[in-house]
């Protein structure tokens, strides 16, 4: 029995990042005359690319000493464990164990949201009932990345080559601590685990901007306040060439794909590793990131 749906059934997926999302929606919004030709406006104007693989947000990283402790928390305890996360994520965004405890003191309307809309969707509703984990007894990358048909790359060697490649692991995702109720601690830990199968679907690589990029996706799929956190304070940590191809080229691509594509927490990714990618992504109505090699012109 799903012990959820009561709190869940008049939840609008995207409130609870309303106030935070809405100011920046509106000022780049503004620029949407611009962003339309921004491409091609860019690819004359500047060659640049990002150097700066330090992934920012939902890169895993250990538990470290300062962590606020697990369990159920009374509603005082909530509130200061969100601040001390807050503070603790924002001087230092490498700490994934702060942003985390912030997602989960601060998503619960958010993710009553999420299980609305999975439990709408057959597929959903067998996800919630399975709770299928990503974690190195249920996916094999060695396995993964031998080619199943030479005519076609799949969704589960892009997956696999991904991780190898930037020495990622299924395990790595932080378990889930201050989330007592079962089906919304475990939406929050596949929305987690899901992380890098996005990486894989979208071709956005783990550096600030691809990182920023995906946060910006995850806010109009998910609504949840870590990620619209995430998406409106990062662009402070990128350069002013860097900050334009986030407005001018990422942030529309994340708007499409957010509204346009299936909701990506009903897709049995598991399920998915034999598909092609290309038909993977068109089933999804996932348009593949832009991919752009631009430096600063004399």
């Amino acid at each position: 029995r799903l012990s959820t749906a009561s709190c869940c059934r008049s939840t609008y997926w995207l409130a609870p990042t309303h106030h935070l999302a809405m100011p920046t929606l509106q000022r780049l919004s503004r620029a949407a005359p611009k962003i339309r030709d921004a491409p091609q406006r860019l690819g004359h104007q500047l060659r640049w690319r990002s150097t700066n693989s330090v992934p920012f947000y939902g890169a895993p990283r250990p538990e470290v000493a300062g962590s606020p402790p697990s369990g159920p928390l009374s509603p005082l305890q909530r509130a200061g464990v969100a601040v001390h996360s807050a503070a603790t994520a924002l001087s230092d965004p490498t700490r994934a164990d702060a942003v985390a405890a912030l997602g989960e003191v601060t998503g619960h309307v958010a993710l009553c949201g999420i299980y609305d809309r999975m439990m709408q969707d057959p597929v959903g509703q067998r996800i919630l009932r399975d709770r299928p984990t990503v974690d190195s007894s249920a996916i094999d990358l060695e396995s993964l990345l031998v080619p199943k048909d030479n005519e076609k790359t799949t969704f589960g060697n892009v997956y696999a080559s991904f991780m190898k490649e930037h020495e990622f692991h299924p395990d790595d995702r932080d378990e889930v601590r201050f989330i007592s109720d079962p089906e919304l601690a475990y939406i929050m830990l596949r929305y987690r685990q899901c992380h890098d199968f996005w990486h894989a679907l979208t071709g956005l690589p783990p550096t600030v901007l691809g990182e920023l990029a995906l946060k910006w996706l995850e806010v109009i799929q998910t609504g949840l306040p870590i990620a619209a956190l995430s998406a409106t304070v990062g662009p402070l940590r990128l350069s002013p060439n860097e900050r334009e191809v986030l407005s001018t080229v990422y942030f529309p691509w994340a708007i499409r794909v957010g509204k346009n594509a299936s909701f990506l927490l009903n897709v049995y990714y598991e399920e998915e590793f034999d598909t092609c990618i290309h038909e993977l992504r068109d089933k999804l109505g996932v348009e593949p990131a832009p991919s752009l090699e631009i430096t600063t012109s004399s």
